[in-house]
């Protein structure tokens, strides 16, 4: 578990005939935490540099496949326990109704920013991933190279394995408590169903779809933003270009659109803005220093 780490993009179709298949897209899960290697800037002939540089390129491969095998794997797994009924899918309409009409407990296993954004009244949260605090140059370089790879468009921070997940979860609930494990896009939630029922739960459901395909009437809602984008963030979401955010425009209207025009307007102003006073800062610099 320890090896879930960034986000994968995803797709799991479940063959049970009760249940619609589902296809996250840009699921935000974190499954692996794959390394970046890095290539030599100055060898003493071109061919070692090639030879570090094609290791390198084997190295990565070599992850890649790895990972894919692990994600393979991992499939299987889900499959077999929403197939033999082990751990029941729900919609998040049915979990809505379950927990209104049974007094169903919900987990919600997400990261704090996106539970910060939205959640279900009444929810528990135990959180399988959380934001990595780094506490050494180590975790810091980690947190600079999501950055760099995506994460300032995107606003995906970096996430940590929580190894006390279910030590948390069996304080606060008897094995035979029945538990709708949530997440954003029911990747996380699924990894958090499988540890639970290795640790002997077993009145498990999992929200298909996680929050994001939840409408608003599915669940009582708190929190300042709709579930659906409770998992986007950075640049992206400051334009309004996610795709979440496309969807509630068409809903929404033109008022919506607004806010985001103004945002991007306001940017091109502020750039021209700077470009200007560069130009004239620059002669007014020169005039100073001859004088």
């Amino acid at each position: 578990m320890e090896a879930l780490g960034h986000s994968v993009t995803s797709a799991i179709t479940f063959s049970s005939p009760t249940r619609r298949s589902d296809n996250p897209k840009n699921g935000s899960r974190v499954l692996y935490n794959p390394s970046i290697v890095q290539r030599g800037s100055s060898l003493d002939s071109k061919r070692s540099c090639a030879v570090v540089r094609m290791g390198a390129v084997m190295g990565g491969e070599e992850q890649e496949t790895r990972q894919a095998k692990e994600m393979a794997a991992a499939r299987k797994r889900w499959e077999t326990l929403i197939r033999e009924q082990k751990v029941k899918a729900l919609l998040p309409r049915e979990a809505g109704y379950a927990i209104q009409l049974s007094n169903k407990i919900l987990l919600d296993v997400r990261p704090s920013n996106e539970r910060n954004k939205a959640w279900v009244k009444g929810s528990a949260w135990i959180p399988i991933f959380d934001i990595d605090n780094p506490a050494d140059f180590g975790a810091l370089s980690k947190k600079i190279t999501s950055f760099v790879m995506g994460g300032w468009w995107s606003g995906s921070p970096t996430l940590a394995y929580d190894k006390t997940f279910i030590s948390k979860v069996e304080e606060k609930f008897p094995k035979d408590t029945d538990i709708i494990v949530t997440c954003q896009k029911g990747l996380r939630s699924l990894a958090a169903c499988e540890q639970l029922y290795s640790a002997g739960f077993r009145n498990i459901f999992w929200v298909q779809g996680g929050l994001e395909a939840a409408e608003e009437e599915d669940f009582q809602r708190e929190g300042p933003q709709p579930f659906k984008l409770a998992g986007i963030g950075g640049v992206s979401e400051f334009f309004g270009w996610t795709d979440q955010q496309r969807a509630l425009a068409a809903k929404e209207g033109l008022g919506y659109r607004l806010v985001f025009t103004g945002r991007l307007i306001g940017l091109i102003v502020l750039v021209d803005a700077l470009y200007l006073g560069a130009q004239k800062l620059g002669p007014l610099l020169q005039e100073l220093q001859s004088h």
